[in-house]
């Protein structure tokens, strides 16, 4: 069932449909990963860490709402049901437990780089036949390498 009539054409809408829910499921498991991290993190850097966390969190919840919309605005349905997070994310697992602040700072980088090396693929695919979904993209993908330089910056 199709409720929502999309301005592109099928197979651009395949294509497009295909980076925006990669996306809304990326940014949905970073913002349970930072958040995950963020309850868990000691040392002595623990305030800075566990703010910096929910700077992160926010990001990929305000994006997430965004590419969702964005799906449902040209007829794809999002999906960012936990099963599917789980079975398509990029992100690798987050250690169990107490995480000591160098290793949480070394979680999100990966996290992040994860995200982002997908993110600039879908901005490569979308240009032609969304620029729109590509500039949601590309604004998102600015913020998660600002999120990344901030933490690598950290980790010296």
């Amino acid at each position: 069932m199709s409720v929502v009539k999309s301005p592109l054409s099928d197979a651009d809408l395949k294509t497009v449909g295909e980076a925006l829910r990669g996306a809304l499921v990326d940014l949905v498991d970073l913002s349970l990963v930072a958040k995950q991290v963020h309850w868990n993190v000691v040392g002595p850097r623990f305030r800075s860490v566990h703010l910096q966390l929910d700077e992160v969190v926010d990001t990929a919840r305000l994006h997430s709402d965004t590419v969702a919309e964005r799906c449902a605005a040209i007829g794809v349905t999002p999906d960012g049901r936990a099963a599917t997070v789980a079975a398509q994310s990029a992100i690798g697992t987050v250690p169990e437990g107490w995480i000591k602040d160098g290793d949480a700072i070394q979680v999100l980088v990966r996290a992040l780089d994860a995200v982002i090396v997908r993110m600039r693929e879908r901005i490569a695919t979308t240009g032609d036949p969304d620029p729109v979904s590509q500039d949601i993209l590309i604004g998102l993908t600015g913020d998660l390498e600002k999120h990344s330089w901030m933490f690598q910056a950290e980790s010296v």
